[in-house]
């Protein structure tokens, strides 16, 4: 909306279905949901720019595709060109661009441990998805585990759903905070935000436990009972601590992970975030380190909505060739100082790894336990995870390694490296096949220049930015 407003024709290509992403997500139409407002923090802002979307989009401004998922970004005459797959009832799309803002956001990072392979056990970002877009709770009597503030929103949403929620599992704790209070009061919004949640656990009788972890499920079917037990300060677990606690579902996630396949395919430098994932290098009006490639949000390091807003307004100005306003980068530094804190307080510990038994699948989608991980490491002489994937197939299913990348890597040894692949998501044969043999054929690009036409049904539009 700020690109729109300051008079640059925009094109958003978005994955979803709707505006909102993953923060906003919408019940669908046929299920009827009354008030769907109140699953939601902040709806009221949401609905405005919502609004405004359609308002441009209306005046020919903004030209808005849903269900179109960005699977690569290629240089094209000084600009750029996009191809997108598309949804059910949509057509795939070439657009070029003088600029480019990638908001591709973040997944959640999992940990795996004995019986996460169970039915019933999800991510704890998916148990909030299918509460906001499927109006349905994973179970009735939920246990929600891993590390970061993402599960006290979690707990308290699913417990004023209907579910029971007996604990909240926190592998960290929240006294690390007090290392960075400095961060804490330059962000008296998030402090409020906190004890909201915390409010939420004492009026539906939710127990916090701090420095616990799920380290094993239980059941037949699904789940029926996980236990949990105390750990150490590297995350190791603490002999004679365990417990068992009864529940039909676990929504269990170890904070996000920024997706940056299409930023590092166009060779897009990035660094280690203290909470040890890799993200990208902006600089202060959030370019990339490639020349015409702006970035906003989770891709440049776990920071939430408010940092994500904040951020894509700058680059909006920036891109337009305008100076931020002064009020915009102190709330980003502010934001983005809480959002370092954050990133400490929750950083897995290495230790996790003694929670894994032989046997328990580590790779779900080839099956590669965790024995035969440490075998490669410790007979076979791999010392990074490029080299236990080729030895164990340890990332080659269908998710490419984005679900097991970091325990893999962890096994190895080795930090997550950045995640680089030629295509962001699958895409059909027959759209590769249509693409031309060299460089599109455009001779110009960005507002003023010419566009390739349509190639096999696919859309083609000249972007702007």
């Amino acid at each position: 909306m700020t690109a729109a407003n300051l008079g640059l024709r925009v094109t958003v290509l978005d994955a979803g279905e709707r505006p909102g992403g993953q923060f906003y997500r919408h019940p669908a139409p046929g299920l009827g949901a009354a008030r769907p407002e109140a699953l939601h923090h902040d709806w009221r802002a949401f609905a405005t720019r919502e609004a405004a979307l359609r308002a441009h989009e209306s005046a020919g401004r903004v030209a808005y595709l849903p269900f179109h998922h960005v699977w690569t970004v290629v240089p094209d005459a000084g600009g750029w060109t996009l191809h997108a797959v598309a949804g059910p009832g949509e057509e795939p799309a070439v657009v070029h661009a003088r600029a480019v803002l990638m908001a591709t956001g973040a997944h959640e990072r999992q940990l795996p441990f004995p019986g996460w392979t169970l039915p019933g056990v999800i991510g704890a970002g998916g148990a909030q998805a299918m509460l906001k877009g499927g109006l349905v709770l994973p179970g009735r009597r939920v246990v929600v585990a891993g590390s970061g503030p993402l599960l006290l929103a979690v707990a308290g949403s699913l417990a004023a759903a209907g579910a029971t929620v007996p604990a909240v599992v926190e592998a960290g704790t929240y006294t690390a905070y007090a290392a960075h209070a400095t961060a804490l009061l330059r962000n008296p919004g998030k402090l409020a935000e906190g004890a909201t949640y915390g409010g939420a656990l004492l009026r539906h009788g939710i127990r916090l436990r701090t420095r616990h972890a799920v380290t094993e499920a239980h059941g037949n079917d699904r789940v029926e009972a996980v236990t949990v037990t105390r750990l150490d300060r590297d995350w190791r677990p603490l002999p004679g601590t365990s417990r068992r606690i009864r529940c039909d579902a676990v929504a269990v996630g170890h904070g996000l992970v920024p997706q940056l396949e299409l930023a590092t395919g166009l060779g897009c430098a990035t660094h280690r975030s203290p909470d040890g994932t890799v993200a990208l290098d902006l600089d202060e009006e959030q370019r990339t380190s490639v020349p015409g490639i702006w970035s906003a949000g989770e891709t440049g390091g776990i920071g939430g909505a408010q940092l994500a807003l904040t951020e894509g307004e700058i680059a909006a100005h920036a891109i337009a060739g305008r100076p931020a306003p002064a009020v915009l980068v102190r709330r980003r530094a502010r934001l983005r100082a809480f959002a370092g804190a954050m990133a400490a307080a929750h950083r897995s510990g290495s230790g996790w790894t003694d929670w894994l038994r032989d046997g328990t699948d580590v790779c779900r989608c080839e099956e590669v336990p965790a024995g035969r991980i440490r075998e490669a490491v410790g007979e076979l002489g791999a010392r990074d995870a490029r080299t236990v994937k080729l030895l164990t197939r340890a990332g080659m299913g269908w998710c490419q390694g984005r679900m097991c990348g970091p325990a893999v890597a962890a096994l190895a040894g080795e930090e997550p490296a950045p995640d680089r692949r030629p295509l962001s998501c699958p895409v059909p044969l027959g759209q590769l096949a249509a693409l031309p043999p060299s460089t599109p054929e455009s001779t110009g690009s960005g507002p003023d220049g010419p566009s390739c036409g349509p190639r096999s049904g696919a859309r083609s539009t000249d972007g702007g930015s």
